[in-house]
């Protein structure tokens, strides 16, 4: 009966989810703030903003790059469960600073059909806390923590989650917003 509840509740993103990111002064907005506004290209050559999804939940996802195998999944993942998101009132919208050309082909190679907004000025990255210094190998780089956030239609932050592994995510999110 309890099966679509999430195993654990998403984690609020305040400052302190991004100590120790290098990020410094720059922090993630928190449940029950405004999400900031956006105005991206997306992979079909239009305008994808927040005012696109007025009066239904938005799930805003930003993942690193197209086409490596934890987006790829978790891209996968979201796609499957579109229908399932739909019925219960919510959008997809997935984020990365790769370019709309690299979307499309992403896109057109798995066969998804949620919506790609491309960032390349990384504007929104930092806005919404995601573009943060990373470090592989000794070797330090900015870059995109996959993060998700569940906004309501009053445009206001319902829920968060940071630093996600992607087994699992897209249903776990899924299961917060049927419990809406």
């Amino acid at each position: 009966m309890h099966e679509n509840l999430p195993k654990k509740p998403p984690k609020p993103l305040d400052e302190s989810a991004n100590k120790g990111s290098g990020q410094k002064g720059c922090t993630a907005p928190a449940c029950g703030d405004k999400a900031p506004d956006f105005d991206l290209p997306d992979d079909s050559g239009g305008k994808v903003s927040l005012a696109s999804f007025r009066d239904q939940l938005l799930v805003l996802y930003f993942y690193p790059k197209d086409d490596t195998s934890g987006c790829t999944k978790e891209a996968i993942d979201f796609n499957a469960l579109r229908g399932e998101f739909q019925n219960a009132g919510a959008a997809i919208l997935g984020v990365s600073a790769d370019s709309v050309a690299s979307h499309a082909r992403f896109k057109a190679k798995h066969k998804l059909e949620l919506a790609l907004g491309s960032d390349d000025s990384k504007a929104m990255l930092a806005a919404y806390g995601v573009w943060v210094e990373k470090s592989m190998y000794g070797r330090k780089y900015m870059g995109i923590e996959r993060t998700t956030f569940l906004i309501g239609k009053d445009a206001k932050i319902l829920a968060a989650w940071s630093r996600v592994k992607v087994p699992g995510h897209a249903a776990e999110v899924l299961a917060a917003v049927k419990a809406l």
